[in-house]
């Protein structure tokens, strides 16, 4: 098996979990990172062990000429970078949010499916591991046909400190943690057509909202509720776990607090563990998530070595940014937005 070259570009906060998830993972090497922050980058670099080092992005990817790109900087770069990518013919994994507007979105899926290379959105909920075997149970169909889903993530965790932006900006919950709930309601349940939603500000001292709740009408027919918070104080601290609710015609499934498992149908109610591993490098209570970007990643090598579209492709990720958008849209007006129209 080939060794396949990666370069890293943005060496922030949360990218230290990617070059974390590259090092672990057999047949791929990052052998370049790029960051506008000359103090970042070379932290990164002494440790990861990676000498290649530049604060211009096309300079880095002309001169190295990796096989994929990893995008880790924040939403408003990711067109000018995936285009860059795209009109070099290097295949890109991008962070999410994918973009801060859907036409940017749409051009990065068009200038890469015109370079013909793949694109594919960090989107890493849906690959935790408790959600993947929750799906799998789902799918061996016991608990019937599916009338009504919940995702939910409520929570007063600080996550202000490692990100300080997220209270700065006129748009937080829904961006920044909603998509990755809203992606994993479209994964267990399928696209929606319609979505109404309801947000408020919570903490005095950030901009956008910390609170929402949203109704999602998917084309399957069943109905999903996706709501988050991060001015929730629990006896509990459940940060980062995501709690799901799935009623069917037959039976029911709850994965509740502590990653516990529990399905009711015909045959009584039975129980499963699904803590996630906790990688040598990860620590509690993030280990969910860090494990989350191991399986992503894991999965663009295995595209990118079989040829194959990823799972979130950008043009996938197009319906998750489109739930945002009519979310934000029906919060303004107050009325339910069809997906069509966004």
């Amino acid at each position: 098996m080939n060794e396949l070259r990666g370069a890293l570009i943005g060496c922030g906060f949360f990218a230290r979990n990617q070059m974390n998830a590259w090092r672990d993972l057999p047949g791929v090497r990052i052998v370049a990172l790029c960051d506008r922050d000359a103090g970042r980058l070379q932290a990164m670099g002494e440790d990861f062990g990676v000498p290649a080092r530049f604060t211009d992005a096309e300079a880095m990817l002309r001169e190295t000429r990796p096989d994929f790109v990893d995008i880790a900087t924040t939403a408003p770069s990711h067109r000018a970078l995936v285009e860059l990518a795209a009109s070099l013919g290097i295949p890109a994994i991008c962070q999410k949010p994918f973009a801060p507007t859907m036409a940017d979105a749409r051009a990065m899926v068009a200038a890469c499916e015109r370079a013909g290379v793949p694109l594919m959105v960090h989107e890493n909920f849906r690959w935790q591991s408790p959600i993947r075997r929750l799906r799998a149970v789902l799918d061996e169909g016991t608990i019937g046909t599916p009338f009504f889903g919940r995702v939910s993530f409520r929570s007063a965790f600080d996550v202000y400190s490692g990100q300080p932006y997220l209270a700065e900006g006129e748009r937080f919950i829904v961006e920044d943690l909603g998509i990755h709930a809203l992606d994993i309601a479209r994964f267990l349940f399928g696209d929606a057509t319609a979505i109404t939603t309801r947000m408020a500000r919570v903490n005095p001292l950030i901009r956008g909202e910390d609170v929402a709740t949203m109704l999602l009408d998917h084309a399957a027919g069943l109905h999903s509720v996706v709501d988050c918070s991060y001015a929730t104080r629990l006896e509990e601290e459940l940060f980062p776990q995501t709690l799901v609710e799935i009623d069917g015609a037959l039976g029911s499934i709850r994965l509740g607090p502590g990653y516990r498992l529990s399905v009711t149908d015909a045959a009584g109610t039975r129980h499963e563990d699904l803590s996630p591993p906790l990688l040598a490098w990860a620590s509690r209570p993030w280990h969910n998530i860090q494990e989350s970007v191991l399986l992503i990643q894991r999965h663009w090598l295995e595209t990118l070595r079989d040829g194959r579209e990823p799972d979130t492709s950008g043009r996938d990720n197009l319906q998750t940014l489109a739930l945002v958008e009519a979310a934000y849209q029906g919060a303004r007006t107050g009325l339910p937005v069809a997906l069509a129209d966004v």
